[in-house]
């Protein structure tokens, strides 16, 4: 089974995933115009590929290319993973938004409030 993520990096948005055995994964998305060889990631000794992409703010749909193959994340196909859409092709297609500035620094207030309210717990808000 593989596991894949996304979440904000210091300089950027870091994409991993690792799919057992794999001999090079592609990052394919709207960013890239849907180009499978364009991105490559980097696999580190722990068998997770990696690589942090700057991109504006807006909407991306993206999937991963795992030797060849175009893949979202696991149980991706389920139609009520609210981080997935429906693509041309019949199958789901993850999405990730990228916050502009202002938008970054509310969550990140909402959270420090959030935060505040139930005495310092931390996991889960960000």
């Amino acid at each position: 089974m593989m596991k894949s993520v996304y979440k904000k990096a210091a300089h950027g948005t870091l994409f991993e995933c690792r799919p057992p055995g794999a001999k090079a994964v592609f990052l394919a998305g709207t960013f890239n115009n849907w180009d499978e060889s364009a991105t490559p990631m980097e696999r580190a000794r722990d068998g997770t590929w990696r690589i942090t992409l700057n991109l504006p703010p807006g909407r991306y749909e993206f999937k991963f290319v795992v030797d060849g193959h175009w893949c979202c994340e696991p149980n991706s196909e389920d139609e009520m993973d609210p981080n997935c859409v429906p693509n041309l092709f019949g199958t789901m297609n993850h999405m990730i938004d990228i916050p502009s500035r202002d938008e970054r620094e509310s969550e990140t207030d909402r959270a420090a409030l959030m935060v505040s309210q139930v005495g310092g717990l931390e996991r889960g808000i960000l």
